[in-house]
């Protein structure tokens, strides 16, 4: 088994229009040239693959553990891939759980850590049953609607969607399996698909998306064939259940690459199906720094370690379209606050279509955005009611993020943030100041002229 040679051809057409071959053939790197070692996966995982082993079965860790050792990194997950079948793999762990319908994979639970553990999976088309069973597996538009076969590790490797994600990290004799070159395309620095790249878009849109996010995390290129049907095959994200498309947005953002996700998704037309109003505001002039403002912001965050709210990202991905509603609605003659909730309905409605936004999220996103109207009202008790609000600390954000991409006049966040620090006493008299720089100057009644007795 080590030593047979796998091979797998597939077709696909590049931009010259000519059909040509792609050969796959299964490599195996022995530990003294490569630089993965035991002690770069947990603990736990290693539990996991010397179980599986011991009981008979074959074992890997796969995927983007494999994958980002080699890049020099250390993986924040670790997946394993075995023949055992899920009920095989619970059976094994008391501390697992067994996870999905369509298709069941294992969680195996150490406190905090979760070891995924998968069945091969193999390749649909590949089966008689599926075959002539074509019409009901896919749809009109090449969609894959059943992909549930167990297979062998070849059929599993060849069915996963990228080379760099085809790597397996034997820990019994310290090889790493290669089925798709995806080693080469590691050290080339590229992001290529397996298989025919137009079908494998079809069957699942979402492989652009992750496409762009794997670029923009790994500082990768997509190479030719990879990146070509992207920009015509993008509005096929439009038949993706919008509550997955909503997982997949906070995946390309919340991975600390946000600024280089939103400049990928731009040149690859990705952006409009997943933001269609944002998309067309920006299109019709509306700037979009403050949206960069708030992925370098949030970018900053993950680097330290610290959390981010899915509200506050969609919050500033859609500020570009509420602008633009809310100015129309101004402009036809709608008073400041009724144009803003009127434009928060109209924006949020249409969003939804595209990507679900949950109501936990979808609440304090509007309060985020009504804030903005109150932040600057600052006379009498307004000030400490405002403070008081529960989203206040998530407005102020949004207030600095503002200013910091240049929309409004600095100087209302810097009130705003020394009025949290100080004391009572000195709060009264900040807003006393602002009370005597707003307040209206009363005019001065002129004295009627005294009228003079004439004199004698």
């Amino acid at each position: 088994m080590a030593n047979r040679l796998v091979e797998k051809l597939r077709s696909f057409m590049p931009g010259n229009g000519k059909k040509t071959v792609r050969r796959y053939q299964r490599q195996e790197i022995p530990r003294d040239q490569h630089t993965v070692s035991r002690s770069m996966i947990s603990e736990q995982a290693r539990k996991v693959l010397h179980r599986l082993n011991k009981s008979g079965y074959e074992a890997y860790l796969v995927g983007g553990g494999v994958r980002d050792i080699l890049l020099g990194g250390q993986p924040k997950d670790f997946d394993i891939a075995t023949d055992a079948t899920p009920e095989e793999v619970h059976e094994l762990f008391r501390n697992s759980r067994l996870i999905g319908r369509r298709f069941r994979i294992v969680h195996v639970v150490f406190g905090r850590e979760v070891i995924e553990v998968t069945t091969f999976r193999g390749n649909a088309r590949d089966t008689e049953e599926e075959v002539a069973d074509d019409e009901h597996r896919t749809s009109e538009h090449g969609l894959l609607l059943r992909d549930n076969v167990y297979g062998n590790m070849e059929d599993d490797a060849l069915r996963r969607d990228f080379t760099i994600n085809a790597l397996y990290y034997c820990i019994r004799n310290f090889t790493i399996i290669d089925y798709a070159n995806g080693v080469q395309d590691l050290n080339n620095r590229q992001i290529r698909l397996i298989g025919d790249p137009e079908t494998r878009y079809r069957e699942d849109p979402v492989r652009m998306l992750r496409a762009i996010r794997f670029a923009a995390k790994l500082g990768f290129d997509i190479e030719p064939e990879t990146e070509a049907p992207i920009g015509k095959l993008a509005p096929l994200l439009s038949h993706i259940p919008s509550a997955r498309l909503f997982d997949e947005v906070l995946k390309l953002f919340s991975a600390g690459y946000g600024e280089a996700t939103y400049d990928l998704l731009r040149h690859y037309d990705l952006l409009e199906p997943l933001f269609p109003e944002t998309a067309k505001a920006i299109e019709a002039g509306e700037p979009d720094e403050l949206i960069r403002q708030a992925l370098r912001n949030t970018d900053a965050r993950i680097a330290q370690g610290k959390s981010v709210t899915p509200y506050f990202l969609f919050a500033a991905m859609l500020w570009p379209a509420l602008q633009a509603e809310w100015n129309r609605r101004q402009d036809n003659g709608d008073p400041v606050q009724p144009a803003l909730h009127g434009a928060i309905g109209k924006v949020i409605g249409r969003q939804v279509q595209a990507t679900s936004i949950p109501k936990r999220f979808s609440g304090p996103m509007k309060e985020i955005w009504e804030l903005q109207i109150r932040l600057p009202r600052r006379q009498g008790k307004r000030a400490f009611g405002t403070l008081m609000h529960p989203r206040f600390r998530a407005a102020y954000d949004f207030l600095l993020v503002r200013e910091s991409a240049g929309e409004i006049e600095p100087g209302l966040g810097q009130w705003w943030t020394e009025f949290q620090q100080v004391d009572e006493r000195a709060q009264e008299k900040m807003l006393t100041e602002v009370g005597s720089a707003t307040a209206p100057r009363k005019r001065r009644r002129k004295r009627s002229p005294v009228k003079r007795p004439p004199q004698a």
